[in-house]
């Protein structure tokens, strides 16, 4: 039986996190130091089940609501960005979306993590559209809504009958999920990481099954959702998320909605 060399494996981690972060790889000076180098970075982040862009989506979305530290967040950013995994105006974006998902004080955690970088890249400010720039018919917003909803999470909304579900149906399918500074697929990854840090049951579940039942991430893709965000939230949360992966992984090759 072939072995696994450590000095390999320790190599591979150095120059994985150098590229990951943007910056020279740290030589680590503690045990868990030493498993961000070998595992996370050697391991996980060199897969092939899922792509440097989701995997950054994710990286940086779970860093901020995970509690990571700011030099960490920005370490994910500063990579996104160098190599062109993320533009600064989809990060810019990703910052919004994770407000609707995280909430506002975790997306402006993101928005600043994003400026923090951006200066130190020297980078001219992004150019994104406001918003709402226009004057709007309400009806058609909330048709709008209506729409992108049933798109996104593959089912139809019911009524906008409580003033929670009238922001979710005017302001997060009416207007944010409309945007098109950042493609829907990597608005899935943002959402998943907010969702699963809520621990709330029906978003979890409904938008793991929308995920794969929009095909916008494969089930191999969600398989590995779990691991890369396990390393950020840890095995209990991710262990919850996995269970549901794999019942909705079923349920959408059958055909069948997401409850029941």
């Amino acid at each position: 039986m072939a072995l696994l060399d450590p000095a390999d494996r320790a190599a591979r981690g150095l120059a994985t996190e150098a590229e990951v972060t943007a910056r020279p790889s740290n030589t680590p000076a503690t045990l868990l130091e030493e498993s961000w180098r070998d595992f996370v970075f050697a391991e996980v982040w060199t897969r092939p089940g899922l792509p440097r862009r989701p995997r950054f989506l994710v990286a940086i979305a779970s860093a901020v609501t995970c509690g990571l530290e700011n030099s960490q967040i920005d370490d994910f950013v500063r990579g996104a960005l160098t190599t062109q995994a993320l533009s600064l105006a989809e990060l810019r974006e990703a910052a919004l979306h994770l407000a609707v998902y995280a909430g506002w004080g975790n997306g402006g955690k993101l928005d600043r993590a994003v400026t923090r970088v951006a200066d130190e890249l020297g980078l001219p400010p992004a150019t994104v559209p406001p918003v709402c720039p226009e004057p709007w018919d309400p009806a058609v917003r909330s048709q709008r809504g209506h729409d992108e909803f049933a798109q996104v999470m593959t089912f139809p909304p019911g009524p906008p009958s409580t003033p929670y579900l009238e922001g979710i149906n005017n302001f997060v399918f009416g207007e944010m999920w409309c945007r098109r500074g950042l493609d829907e697929p990597s608005r899935r990854w943002i959402t998943l990481v907010g969702v699963c840090e809520s621990g709330a049951e029906i978003p979890i579940r409904s938008h793991i099954h929308a995920a794969m039942a929009s095909g916008n991430c494969s089930p191999e893709e969600m398989r590995e959702f779990c691991l890369q965000y396990g390393t950020h939230a840890g095995w209990p949360k991710a262990s919850r998320i996995q269970s549901v992966v794999l019942e909705m992984t079923d349920k959408v090759a059958k055909g069948l909605p997401w409850h029941g």
